[in-house]
């Protein structure tokens, strides 16, 4: 397993349609594991939710949170970000968007986000504290296009 490697070391594991899992914390310290869409962006990783989202209540009340996305085929590269999450008002209307025509196309994904009210949406911006980048392309090769 290579260790140590930067987001960049992945080629194009971000722009896949890969789910991420996202953690959270109830109030009695258990966690919450949540499949959301992402976008790796800036730096860190945007997931759009609902402002009354159980994610989002848990983050307000305890931000520390970790996001992994990781391939379950060789050469099985990932990355984990842990830290304290943002939660952000701003721009989520656009990051809805963008997410959705991520994941769904242009046609789907505007349609889709079209049925949520953007005003109510927030992102949920997770940059690292704690970052690990791995692959097993030393013991597989490189992931085929």
């Amino acid at each position: 397993m290579r260790r140590n490697l930067r987001p960049e070391d992945l080629g194009d594991l971000l722009e896949q349609l890969q789910l991420a899992t996202l953690a959270t914390r109830f109030a009695d310290g258990t966690i919450l594991l949540s499949p959301v869409w992402h976008e790796w962006r800036d730096g860190g990783f945007n997931v759009v939710a609902g402002a009354n989202d159980v994610k989002v209540r848990h983050l307000k009340r305890d931000p520390r949170s970790s996001i992994v996305v990781a391939e379950s085929t060789p050469p099985y590269r990932g990355i984990e970000v842990r830290g304290a999450a943002r939660v952000l008002p701003a721009g989520a209307p656009e990051a809805l968007v963008r997410i959705s025509v991520r994941y769904l196309g242009r046609r789907e994904g505007e349609a889709y986000a079209a049925t949520l009210d953007a005003a109510e949406q927030v992102i949920v911006r997770l940059e690292p504290g704690v970052l690990r980048v791995w692959d097993f392309v030393d013991d597989y090769g490189p992931a085929l296009p």
